[in-house]
């Protein structure tokens, strides 16, 4: 099932290269667009913000719009979201920006119109903390992390 978003246009570079869409019936994100006029580059282990010409009012608390690299980009040019993953929380109404970052030792150019990052919408679910002394539950885990359990 398929949710209406209302999407604005903020800069109008966005109708020459493209509206975000879906480009599989299967895909879960879409493509968001490097909405600039003249090619920016990104240096070596360094981060650029990159406007993507687009706003939207999700209206919805329990939705939230998620940026995440593209497999590909990071894959063969080491270029990824900057922060790990962006948040589009339901109460924002500005232009969508995507911090890029280089992993990379050479420059990359990202070009006019490329597509830089994946846009995803996913439920949210808002909580509170109930402070306590020891848990309620014991697990086998415990508080075993970063690796305990071993390799293989």
């Amino acid at each position: 099932m398929k949710r209406l978003i209302e999407t604005k246009i903020v800069n109008p570079l966005l109708e020459k290269y493209g509206i975000p869409a879906y480009k599989t019936h299967g895909s879960a994100g879409m493509d968001l667009i490097a909405c600039i006029e003249e090619p920016m580059t990104i240096s070596g282990g360094n981060n650029v913000l990159i406007c993507t010409g687009l706003a939207v009012n999700i209206q919805d608390p329990g939705l939230v719009a998620v940026v995440a690299s593209r497999s590909g980009l990071c894959l063969k040019n080491q270029i990824r979201v900057g922060q790990g993953l962006g948040i589009v929380d339901s109460d924002y109404h500005g232009e969508i920006g995507v911090i890029l970052h280089n992993d990379g030792l050479d420059d990359y150019v990202v070009q006019p119109g490329e597509r830089i990052a994946q846009l995803l919408f996913m439920p949210v679910v808002q909580v509170d903390f109930k402070i306590v002394d020891t848990f309620t539950t014991i697990t086998d885990r415990g508080e075993g992390g970063f690796g305990h359990t071993g390799r293989h």
